[in-house]
C-alpha cells in the first residue's frame, strides 16, 4: 500500500470563479480541436476525391499527435512557467489550425492536424494546474469544473463545427476555432495566476522526468488502478459516440432517419449531463470519494440499460444520454480527485500517466465500437458497454477493499486536508 505526499502546494490558494471559468473554457476550447473535423470527414473526402477510410486518417492522426502530447509535453508542467507553457501551446494551435485551413493538399493537411493534436494537450495542463492552486478543501469541485469544460468542449465540438461548416464549408471551423485559440491565449497570459512548478529547481533532466513517470506509476496503486478505471471508462464513452452516428443516421437495422446537423444536436444532450457532473467532485471534497464511485459506475450502468432501451425510442435515447454522460464524466472526476492527492510535486506527470491510458481506452472503444456495430448493431454495442460498466463497478469494488487504509479513501482524507489548509 502506497503512502500519500503532502498535496497542498504552497501556492494553494481559494481561486476566483472567473480563473476556473478561465481554466475550464482553455480546456474546452482546447480538447474541443480534436473533434472539430469528425463530422465534416464525408464533406472532406469529396473536397479531396479521397475515400471514407482516408479521411478518417485524419481523426486518428489528430489523437495520436495528442498521445504524444500528453505523453511528452505535459510531464513539464511540473519543471516549467505553466502559464508560458499553456500560452505557447495555444499559439502553435492556433497557427496550425490556419496552417490547416488554407492547405491545398490532403497530406499537408494531416501534417497541420497532427500539431493540432499535440497543442491540444495544453487542456491537460490546465487540469493539474487548478489542482495545484486551488486550496485543498475546494480542489476536488475546482477538477470537476475545469474538467466539465473540457468534456463541455469535446461534446459542443461537434455542434458547433456542423453548424459553422453548413454556413462556411468544412475549412471555416478551423478559422473559427484559431481565433478562439488565440484568444485564450490572450486571456491565459493576462489572467492566468502565476505560480512556481512545484518541481521547478529539482535538476532533473527531460530523460529523467520521462522516467520519474514509470516510477510513479510503480509507485502508487491507486494510480494503476485509476489508470484502468479511467481507460476503461474512456473507452465506453469512444464506443458510445462513434456508433450512435450510425444508430441516428439509419445505418443497419436503425428506425432513425436523422442529418448530420440533427445528429450533432445530441451532443447537446450529453453537455446536460457534464454539468450536473461537478458535484461529484463536491461530494469528494466534503470526503466521499468512495461512495461517489460506486454511484458514478452505477450511473453508467443504468445509462447503457437505457440506451439499449433507446435504440427505438429517442425520449428515453436522450435521457439516457443525460444519465451516461454524467457517469463517464463523475468516473473522470473522482479517479482525477484521487490521482491529484497522490503528491503535490508531480501532479502534471501523474496527468500524463493517467490520461495516456484513459485516452488509449479512447482509441481502443472508438475501434470495438465499428466493429460491433457491424456485426450485431445498436444491440451488441450496447451489450458490450453494459458488460463493461459493470466490470468497472466491480473492479471498483475490489480496488475500494484494497484501499480501504489510503489517505484518500473517506472522511479521514478530508479531515486531513482542512487541517493542513488551516496549518
Amino acid at each position: 500500500m502506497t503512502t500519500m505526499t503532502s498535496p497542498v502546494a504552497k501556492d494553494s490558494t481559494r481561486l476566483s470563479r472567473l480563473v476556473v471559468f478561465l481554466f475550464a473554457v482553455t480546456a474546452g476550447s482546447s480538447a474541443g480541436c480534436l473533434y472539430y473535423l469528425q463530422p465534416l470527414l464525408h464533406e472532406i473526402s469529396v473536397d479531396f476525391s479521397i475515400s471514407t477510410a482516408t479521411a478518417g486518417l485524419l481523426v486518428s492522426v489528430t489523437q495520436v499527435g495528442y498521445l504524444l502530447g500528453l505523453a511528452f509535453v505535459v510531464p513539464l508542467g511540473d519543471f516549467v512557467n505553466r502559464r508560458r507553457l499553456v500560452t505557447g501551446l495555444l499559439a502553435v494551435s492556433c497557427l496550425a489550425l490556419v496552417a490547416a485551413g488554407l492547405m491545398p493538399a490532403y497530406g499537408g493537411l494531416l501534417t497541420m492536424v497532427f500539431a493540432v493534436g499535440v497543442s491540444a494537450s495544453a487542456a491537460q495542463i490546465v487540469v493539474p494546474w487548478a489542482a495545484a492552486i486551488a486550496a485543498p478543501e475546494e480542489r476536488g469541485a475546482v477538477v470537476g469544473n475545469v474538467m466539465s469544460g473540457l468534456l463541455i468542449g469535446i461534446l459542443l465540438s461537434r455542434v458547433l463545427s456542423g453548424l459553422v461548416a453548413e454556413v462556411g464549408g468544412w475549412r471555416a471551423i478551423l478559422f473559427v476555432a484559431a481565433v478562439l485559440q488565440l484568444t485564450m491565449a490572450a486571456a491565459v497570459w493576462f489572467r492566468a495566476p502565476g505560480a512556481r512548478p512545484a518541481a521547478a529547481g529539482s535538476g532533473q533532466s527531460y530523460p529523467q522526468v520521462l522516467r520519474s513517470i514509470l516510477t510513479l506509476v510503480g509507485t502508487h496503486d491507486v494510480l494503476r488502478h485509476r489508470m484502468f478505471l479511467g481507460g476503461l471508462s474512456m473507452a465506453t464513452f469512444s464506443c458510445m459516440w462513434t456508433t450512435i452516428a450510425f444508430l441516428l443516421a439509419g445505418a443497419g437495422d436503425s428506425s432513425y432517419t436523422y442529418s448530420e446537423a440533427e445528429i450533432g444536436l445530441f451532443g447537446l444532450a450529453g453537455v446536460a449531463g457534464a454539468l450536473v457532473a461537478p458535484v461529484v467532485g463536491k461530494l469528494a471534497d466534503r470526503g466521499f470519494l468512495r461512495h461517489t464511485q460506486y454511484g458514478v459506475w452505477g450511473a453508467q450502468i443504468v445509462g447503457w440499460l437505457l440506451l439499449r432501451a433507446g435504440g427505438h425510442q429517442v425520449v428515453l435515447l436522450v435521457i439516457a444520454l443525460l444519465v451516461f454522460d454524467f457517469g463517464v464524466q463523475g468516473v473522470q472526476l473522482a479517479n482525477q480527485t484521487g490521482v491529484y492527492s497522490l503528491d503535490g510535486e508531480a501532479r502534471s506527470r501523474l496527468t500524463t500517466a493517467y490520461m495516456v491510458s484513459y485516452f488509449a481506452g479512447g482509441v481502443i472503444g472508438s475501434s470495438i465500437g465499428g466493429w460491433a456495430y457491424q456485426s450485431g448493431g445498436w444491440t451488441l454495442v450496447c451489450e458490450i458497454g453494459i458488460g463493461s460498466a459493470v466490470v468497472g463497478f466491480a473492479a471498483w469494488a475490489v480496488f475500494s477493499w484494497t484501499e480501504r487504509a489510503h489517505p484518500i479513501q473517506g472522511r479521514a482524507a478530508h479531515a486531513e486536508l482542512r487541517a493542513m489548509a488551516r496549518g
